[in-house]
């Protein structure tokens, strides 16, 4: 990078919540720097659903529309990752595990966050096509087939009573969460959801561990036999857990939330001065929608800051300094 250019608002992460951060930003005709390691959290879905005017895109090719967007607006562009952040005389510098280093006035972390899932033989190779998390977002293609959900936390036997609105044929399986409470089974009862107690063992793929990607074929359920019982279906949903955790959020000294996520205020703003987060760094449950509004509205705030910062180093009528 140019030693001498200082940015406006560094965006850390260029997937949607960053890329619209930084739009808002170009278009307010500030000086943006958006870095990307180019591992966003949707990477192993084939498309991306939900967006309006773009539902069914993979996630590329949104990302290489957005990037495309922001040209006329003069936004830059690094790859790489972002290992830590040093503040000195109201700036930030930044530095990549590539030795890359660039200041700013303002951070903006859309860094997202990584999906901890359930400990089970194959679930790392289904994730994103067979083993899905939202049925908002993936239910419609898997509607009227067998569909099964993981007990993973708390939230699961609601998404359990949920996906039943997309198909008459919903198995739940409480895995590691213990024998449903009779309450809980009633409630699965009146929905037409079936039961398999047990813990699940591993997920059945389709192909050898060359092919990809792999069909989900279903589950195997540890039920005390040798083989266990073998329940088919054409996808499971799960809850996972969630990291935003990193050496760089961990180098800022933000207030964090227990998992990993960053605590900010309405506005996105972070707990460390000059410090914002938007898209899942902030929220694990945001959507590529809610994410891109979000930051839309960060990204308004922070030109906001911005301007204020502005008025308080202009010179007066004498031509000294005011403010600082």
């Amino acid at each position: 990078m140019d030693d001498s250019e200082t940015y406006d608002a560094v965006v850390i992460g260029g997937g949607i919540a960053g890329l619209s951060a930084a739009l808002v930003l170009g278009r307010a005709r500030r000086r943006v720097l958006v870095i990307d390691a180019g591992t966003p959290r949707n990477a192993p879905a084939d498309a991306a659903y939900g967006f309006p005017t773009r539902d069914g895109a993979t996630p590329e090719h949104l990302v290489g529309l957005g990037r495309a967007e922001l040209e006329p607006y003069g936004v830059h562009f690094l790859d790489g990752v972002v290992d830590g952040a040093e503040e000195r005389a109201d700036l930030w510098t930044v530095t990549t595990t590539d030795g890359e280093a660039a200041r700013g006035r303002h951070l903006i972390l859309a860094s997202g966050l990584r999906d901890v899932l359930p400990e089970v033989p194959g679930a790392r190779e289904a994730w994103g096509r067979g083993l899905l998390q939202c049925p908002y977002c993936h239910g419609w293609e898997v509607r009227d087939q067998a569909l099964g959900v993981i007990g993973s936390t708390g939230a699961s036997l609601a998404q359990a009573l949920l996906l039943r609105q997309w198909s008459a044929d919903v198995t739940y399986f409480p895995h590691r969460l213990g024998p449903v409470p009779e309450e809980d089974a009633r409630r699965l009862r009146a929905r037409g959801v079936r039961v398999v107690e047990g813990p699940v063992r591993e997920f059945l793929l389709a192909g050898d561990a060359d092919h990809r990607p792999r069909a989900l074929l279903g589950v195997r359920v540890d039920d005390g036999s040798a083989d266990g019982e073998r329940v088919p279906c054409v996808a499971v949903f799960c809850e996972p857990g969630a990291d935003a955790g990193s050496p760089l959020v961990a180098s800022l000294g933000c207030e964090l939330r227990d998992d990993g996520c960053i605590v900010t205020d309405h506005l996105g703003r972070a707990s460390r001065m000059r410090v914002w987060a938007v898209g899942n760094a902030a929220d694990p449950a945001a959507h590529l929608a809610t994410a891109a509004g979000d930051a839309y509205r960060t990204a308004v705030a922070v030109n906001a800051v911005l301007v204020q910062e502005d008025c308080a180093v202009l010179p007066d009528a004498e031509g000294t300094v005011r403010g600082g």
